[in-house]
C-alpha cells in the first residue's frame, strides 16, 4: 500500500498568508516612504505664503505691469530642497556598507524630524531644513526598499509602486481636506508625524522575507568589495549551493559598468519626470483661473490631488497592462509641458470652464508619470541577473530624482520670467 500524501494544507495557508503580508507590507512602505515628500510639495504654495509677515499681502512679483498672482519664490525652491538631498543619498547609498535595519531607522527618524521642524518653522531657512530632512528620508527609503524587494518571491515591486501612488492621493488629499476644514498648514503637517511610526511597525512587524535570505537581510550590509576576496568566496560556499558567479557580490568596477547598461531604462524615465515636475513646480501655480469657485491656493491643492490620483491608478496597473516602450511616455509628457507653458503665458482657456480641461490634462500627466515609474522598475527586475538585481533597482532610482532636481532648477527662471509678463 503506497504511502502518498498531497500538499500540506497548513503549509499552503502559511505561504498564502506570508505572501499577503509581504504585498500589504510593501504597499504600506511605499505609502509611508513618499508621504513626507508629497506633503512638502502639496504644502509648498502655502508654506511660501506663510513666511510673509502679513498673510494678506499681495504677493505679485511685478505690480507695475502684471496682474499675475505669483509667489516671490517659485514652489520650485521647495522642490529643490525636497529632491537634491535625495539625489545625493540615492547616488551614494548603494555603494555604502550599512545594515538595512540601520538604514530604515535613519529613514524613520528623518521623516519624523521633517514634519516636526516644518510645523514649528518661523522662517524660510527652518522650513527648508525640514524639507531637506524629508528629502533625505524619502531618498534613502526608496533606494533601500527597492533594493530590498530582491529578497522576496512575491511581485512586491508592483505593491511598492502602488503604495507610492497611494501616498500621493492620501497625502495630497489629507492635506487639502484638513486645510479646507480650517486646520492651519503647520498643524496639518504636525499631524502627519504618525506616518514614520507606521513605517517602522510595517518594516519590523509585517514583512517576512524568503527563509534562505533571512541570514542576508539580518547581517548583510550592501557591502561593496573592491575585489572579490577568497574569504568571501569561501563563506558564500558554506551558505549557498549556487555557483560562485551567481552569488558573489558585485565589485565597484562591475557596478560602474552596470550603471552604463541601465541608461536605456534611466534616460526615458528621467525625461518623463523632468517634463512632469517642470509642469508641477514651475507651471502649476501659474495656471490658475481668477474669480471662480476655487481661490488660487485651493486650485493648486486640487491640481496636486488630481495629479496624484493619476499616479496612483497607473502605478497600480501593472497587473492589467505592461508597457515596454517607455520612451513614448516621455514624448507625451513633453507635449503636456508645451501645453501647460502656453496656458501659463497666454491664458488660452476660458475662465469659466477652463479649469476642467486643466484637470483632465493633469490627470493624464499623472497617468504617464506613474506608468513610466512602475514599468521601468518592472523591466529592470525582470531583465536583470539575480546577482545584479538588488543594485540595479537601487541605483536606477537616481534617474527620476536627478530629472526632478533639474526640473526644479529650470522651474525657477521659468516661473520668474512668466510672472513678469503681462496678462494676455
Amino acid at each position: 500500500m503506497s504511502n502518498t500524501s498531497g500538499p500540506d494544507p497548513s503549509s499552503n495557508l502559511e505561504t498564502y498568508q506570508k505572501s499577503k503580508r509581504n504585498l500589504v507590507g510593501f504597499w504600506l512602505l511605499g505609502l509611508f516612504n513618499n508621504f513626507a515628500y508629497v506633503i512638502m510639495l502639496s504644502a509648498a504654495h502655502d508654506l511660501l505664503r506663510e513666511e510673509k509677515s502679513n498673510p494678506t499681502e499681495n504677493l505679485n512679483l511685478v505690480t507695475r505691469n502684471s496682474s499675475r498672482d505669483c509667489n516671490e519664490l517659485s514652489t520650485g525652491t521647495i522642490l529643490l530642497a525636497d529632491i537634491i538631498p535625495a539625489i545625493l543619498i540615492k547616488s551614494v547609498a548603494p555603494f555604502l556598507a550599512v545594515n538595512i535595519h540601520m538604514k530604515v531607522t535613519t529613514v524613520t527618524v528623518l521623516s519624523a524630524l521633517s514634519f516636526f521642524i516644518v510645523s514649528f518653522s518661523q522662517n524660510n531657512l527652518t522650513t527648508y531644513i525640514g524639507v531637506i530632512c524629508a528629502s533625505l528620508s524619502s531618498g534613502l527609503g526608496e533606494v533601500t526598499f527597492l533594493s530590498y524587494t530582491s529578497f522576496f518571491q512575491e511581485n512586491v515591486i508592483s505593491a511598492w509602486s502602488s503604495g507610492t501612488g497611494g501616498s500621493g492621493v492620501i497625502g495630497a488629499g489629507s492635506y487639502a481636506a484638513l486645510t479646507a476644514l480650517g486646520v492651519s498648514p503647520q498643524t496639518t503637517v504636525l499631524i502627519m508625524i504618525i506616518v514614520p511610526l507606521g513605517m517602522g511597525i510595517t518594516f519590523w512587524g509585517l514583512l517576512k522575507p524568503k527563509e534562505n535570505n533571512l541570514h542576508n537581510t539580518n547581517t548583510t550590509t550592501d557591502t561593496v568589495p573592491l575585489l572579490d576576496s577568497e574569504d568571501q568566496t569561501s563563506q558564500e560556499g558554506e551558505h549557498h549551493t549556487e555557483t560562485e558567479e551567481d552569488t558573489s557580490q558585485l565589485t565597484v568596477i562591475e557596478k560602474l559598468k552596470l550603471v552604463k547598461s541601465l541608461l536605456k531604462y534611466m534616460i526615458p524615465l528621467g525625461l518623463v519626470y523632468f517634463f512632469e515636475y517642470l509642469i508641477n513646480q514651475g507651471l502649476f501655480e501659474l495656471v490658475y483661473f481668477p474669480e471662480i469657485f476655487l481661490n488660487h491656493s485651493q486650485q493648486y491643492r486640487w491640481y496636486q490631488l488630481i495629479y496624484q490620483v493619476g499616479v496612483l491608478i497607473s502605478r497600480s496597473s501593472l497587473g492589467i497592462i505592461v508597457i515596454k516602450k517607455i520612451y513614448l511616455m516621455s514624448v507625451f509628457q513633453g507635449v503636456n509641458m508645451i501645453i501647460f507653458t502656453f496656458q501659463a503665458i497666454f491664458w488660452l482657456l476660458p475662465n469659466t470652464s477652463g479649469i476642467y480641461f486643466v484637470f483632465l490634462f493633469i490627470f493624464w500627466e499623472g497617468l504617464l508619470g506613474g506608468a513610466a515609474y512602475v514599468n521601468t522598475f518592472h523591466r529592470i527586475s525582470q531583465e536583470s541577473k539575480d546577482r545584479e538585481r538588488e543594485f540595479s533597482l537601487g541605483i536606477s532610482s537616481v534617474a527620476d530624482s536627478s530629472a526632478i532636481g533639474l526640473a526644479g532648477i529650470v522651474a525657477l527662471p521659468l516661473h520668474n520670467w512668466i510672472c513678469k509678463l503681462p496678462t494676455y
